[in-house]
């Protein structure tokens, strides 16, 4: 069975360590927030001006000047800070995020990763995901990993027009996690059910599959 979105938010949440500062992008790297383990703290930065993203508000906390990137309103964590985004971006570029959570259409076994556009279809922009691809060093990417038609999102060489060149080293899809390292992909996990013969089916770039591929694990 392929991850829903929430399971793959709480497949990346499984990544966060004690300490970290986060940036989750638009769309399911923002459910992130609701699955970061009890044990540990963690400060999620929106790139619009919030260090200190709680989870998602229920219907009687919900605060309409409370929003992450994708305009959803969300809560604060105790000691959450706003700032303007100048600020925000200043964090990114500086490099101060210990982990980036991005969505994308398509990423290639040299990681590099086409985000926010498609020629001919109205994008609203590309937002900060350039910035965030060139200042932070650990970057996990999550996505589908085939299109509603079954092609493959996972390429030798990416299609759409770049947001970043060489910059991703991991990427968790509904299918599996994979890791992007001398210009291949390598299957290090896979969703509880999908057998590794459909992960190769669907994966386009060049993938190395060592030895026994573990399931996902979920609490």
């Amino acid at each position: 069975m392929a991850l829903s979105r929430d399971q793959i938010a709480q497949r990346v949440a499984q990544e966060l360590q004690d300490g970290y500062y986060v940036n989750l992008g638009i769309g399911i790297p923002t459910l992130v927030a609701n699955f970061v383990p009890k044990d540990i703290e963690v400060m999620l930065q929106s790139e619009n001006g919030l260090l200190g993203m709680g989870v998602f508000p229920t219907e009687d906390a919900v605060d309409a000047d409370l929003i992450n990137a994708g305009k959803q309103t969300v809560t604060m964590a105790t000691g959450a800070s706003i700032f303007d985004s100048a600020e925000s971006f200043a964090m990114i570029r500086g490099g101060h995020v210990d982990l980036t959570v991005l969505g994308a259409f398509e990423v290639d076994v040299n990681g590099n990763i086409a985000s926010y556009m498609i020629p001919g279809k109205l994008i609203k922009g590309m937002g900060g995901a350039m910035d965030l691809v060139a200042g932070a060093d650990n970057i996990i990417v999550t996505m589908t990993h085939a299109s509603k038609h079954g092609e493959s999102k996972l390429l030798s060489n990416c299609t759409l027009p770049l947001t970043g060149k060489g910059c991703i080293k991991k990427v968790l899809t509904d299918l599996a996690f994979i890791e992007i390292k001398a210009g291949k992909f390598h299957l290090l996990e896979r969703a509880p059910g999908v057998s590794v013969g459909e992960i190769i089916k669907l994966t386009q770039g060049e993938l190395v599959v060592e030895g026994d591929i573990p399931e996902m694990q979920f609490s």
